[in-house]
C-alpha cells in the first residue's frame, strides 16, 4: 500500500473533531519512518519495517529524545515492547544525575542484592526497592537463564526497574523493563479449593 493510500485511508475513518494537523502529523512521520526504515545502522526489527518506526518516532516524541535512542533501547520479547535494562538505567540518570546501582550482602549467595539511590534536585535521598536473589527464587524469577548467568546485571536491571516505575514511570510510558515479560510468563499455581469440587456428589 502507498503513502498516500495509507493517508487517504486514515483520512477516511477519523472523526471529525480530531484536527487536521493530526493527519499532516502522520504524514510527516511516515515519510521519516521510511527514511530509518531503508537504514542499515538501525536494529533488524525496524529494518525495512516503517510501521514498527512510525511507533519508535511516536514514543520519541513523547519522551522528547532521539527516535534512534528508542529504536536501539526498545526491542521485543515474547511478543511485548520491552526497554532493555541499561536504557532504564540511562532513563532514570536523565532525572537524576546522582542515581546509582548500590549493592548489598554477599556475593555468591541469596543474601546478595541491589538497590537504586539517588538525589533529589531538592537535596533529597531516594532508595528504590531493594531487589535480592532470595527475593528472585521467591518470586520464581530463576527460571530465567539470565538470573543464574548474570545474577549481579539482572538485579541492577530489576532494581532500576522498581526505581522507574515509583519515582519517574513517565519515562518507561507503561512498557516493561528487561527480565520482566521472561519472568512475568512463569506459572502460576492454582489455589487449592478449600470447599471440594461444587460439582462433586457426595
Amino acid at each position: 500500500m502507498s503513502e498516500n493510500m495509507i493517508i487517504e485511508s486514515t483520512q477516511e475513518v477519523l472523526p471529525t473533531a480530531v484536527p487536521s494537523e493530526l493527519v499532516n502529523n502522520f504524514r510527516e512521520c511516515y515519510k521519516l519512518a521510511n527514511v530509518f526504515a531503508k537504514s542499515q545502522l538501525i536494529p533488524s526489527q525496524y529494518q525495512n519495517k516503517p510501521e514498527n518506526c512510525v511507533i519508535a518516532i511516536d514514543l520519541a516524541n513523547r519522551m522528547n529524545v532521539s527516535p534512534m535512542m528508542v529504536m536501539q533501547g526498545l526491542y521485543v520479547v515474547k511478543g511485548k515492547p520491552t526497554w532493555s535494562g541499561q536504557s532504564c538505567m540511562s532513563f532514570i540518570r536523565a532525572k537524576y544525575v546522582s542515581a546509582n546501582p548500590v549493592y548489598t550482602g554477599t556475593k555468591g549467595t541469596e543474601t546478595r542484592g541491589c538497590y537504586i539511590k539517588a538525589v533529589t534536585s531538592e537535596g533529597d535521598v531516594i532508595e528504590g526497592t531493594e531487589v535480592t536473589i532470595a527475593m528472585a527464587k521467591a518470586e520464581g524469577w530463576m527460571s530465567n537463564s539470565k538470573w543464574k548467568n548474570i545474577p549481579e546485571l539482572m538485579l541492577a536491571y530489576r532494581a532500576a526497574a522498581f526505581f522507574a516505575r515509583v519515582y519517574c514511570p513517565e519515562v518507561l510510558m507503561g512498557i516493561f523493563i528487561e527480565g520482566e515479560a521472561e519472568d512475568s510468563t512463569r506459572k502460576i499455581e492454582k489455589a487449592p479449593d478449600m470447599f471440594g469440587d461444587a460439582n462433586e456428589q457426595p
